[in-house]
């Protein structure tokens, strides 16, 4: 008997034609609602389309140190529950029109989390957390939601994560992020430069700020990629280049870097390189080593910095902070049982509770008032 391997050679023709080669791989692939025909089921109102453009304006302008305020992104880590989310829009509405003289708030609405392994990926990904991953309703839920935000006349700022996403709500974005596992990524700095805000790119995970660096270059530059248009259609993307950009840090490999003298580093670096010296500080991640509670050490430290600053008549780098807050602190896991779930409570990241966020805001806002004053 010959036991031979059959060489591929000796395959007919007929046989190798009954073999697929593509979409091996692939489950299914469902169509999706056009992004031009999910703005006109849900079409920004008169004062969601305000908020935005005024705040796009201000950012701007507090990153050209233009306008002497302190850019505060804040919010839960993630959004999982739409109610919660506008229970602390509300919230926070309220105190942006207090403390609004000396800071600029914005809250943080994220839809997408990229995931180191595996692990939710977010509101638009798995909205009902089952894993039925039902991305129609998810991509309504969160346009819906960030509609309800800038009708308040409170902004948003997001991470873009998947290339796609931006079509469907970046009219209702007035910051966005690039996070720090995507920054070194040519799709996102392509991405970037044809985004209509401001945008943060985060240091690495490892702390390795030069990749930042590369991120703010490049996408300042035009591009030329392949995504689709508000019809579905595929297209070649031309873009202009962003040149509203700035670094964030985050800390990372196991280090802080939030300090005065990382902060100098990280402006001498920007320099150097012919980037404007500001960036945002991640009060939250490798700065506070992933305990939410630490996140109010490097508040006061950055809020010292800008009084510091603004006391020896210098400009300050730190023109933005981010804090990861939610109305209940910590974080919990996500239960088959959604009912024995705590309401406004983190399913990723552990966050500050409202009132933590409430009482740093006000001790900020004061000290920079007083020193301006």
């Amino acid at each position: 008997m010959n036991t031979t391997p059959q060489s591929s050679s000796s395959i007919s023709s007929s046989t190798a034609a009954d073999q697929p080669v593509q979409n091996i791989n692939v489950a299914a692939l469902t169509p999706l609602i056009t992004p031009a025909d999910l703005e006109r089921e849900l079409p920004a109102s008169e004062q969601a389309h305000r908020t935005v453009v005024e705040a796009r304006r201000t950012i701007r302008a507090i990153l050209n140190r233009e306008d002497p305020r302190l850019l505060v992104v804040l919010g839960p880590c993630s959004i999982h529950d739409v109610d919660a989310a506008l229970d602390y829009a509300r919230r926070l509405a309220e105190l942006k029109q207090r403390y609004e003289d000396e800071i600029y708030l914005v809250m943080r609405v994220y839809f997408e989390k990229p995931r180191t392994t595996v692990g939710w990926k977010g509101l638009i990904n798995d909205p009902h957390l089952d894993g039925t991953f039902d991305m129609a309703t998810g991509i309504r839920l969160a346009r819906k939601l960030l509609l309800d935000i800038n009708d308040l006349g409170l902004s948003a700022g997001t991470e873009m994560l998947d290339p796609i996403t931006p079509q469907y709500i970046d009219d209702l974005i007035a910051w966005a992020a690039i996070g720090a596992r995507t920054t070194e990524s040519q799709t996102h700095r392509q991405m970037a430069s044809g985004l209509s805000m401001p945008v943060g790119y985060k240091n690495g995970t490892d702390g390795n700020l030069q990749i930042a660096l590369d991120a703010m270059r490049s996408a300042q530059t035009p591009h030329h990629f392949l995504g689709i248009n508000e019809r579905g259609r595929c297209c070649i993307v031309s873009t202009r280049g962003n040149h509203d950009g700035h670094v964030i840090l985050r800390g990372g490999g196991g280090l802080t870097n939030y300090e005065p003298q990382d902060v100098a580093d990280a402006a001498q670096k920007l320099a150097q390189v012919g980037l404007d010296p500001v960036l945002m500080v991640d009060c939250s991640h490798a700065n506070s080593f992933k305990k939410h509670e630490n996140q109010v050490g490097v508040w006061d430290n950055l809020i010292d910095q800008r009084v510091a600053a603004a006391t020896e008549n210098q400009p300050c780098p730190v023109v933005g902070i981010s804090l990861e807050s939610n109305i209940g602190p910590g974080n919990q896991k996500i239960a088959a049982d959604r009912s024995q779930m705590t309401y406004g409570v983190s399913v990723t990241d552990a966050c500050i509770d409202w009132e933590t966020t409430a009482d740093l805001l006000a001790r900020g806002h004061d000290k920079l008032a007083s020193v301006r004053k």
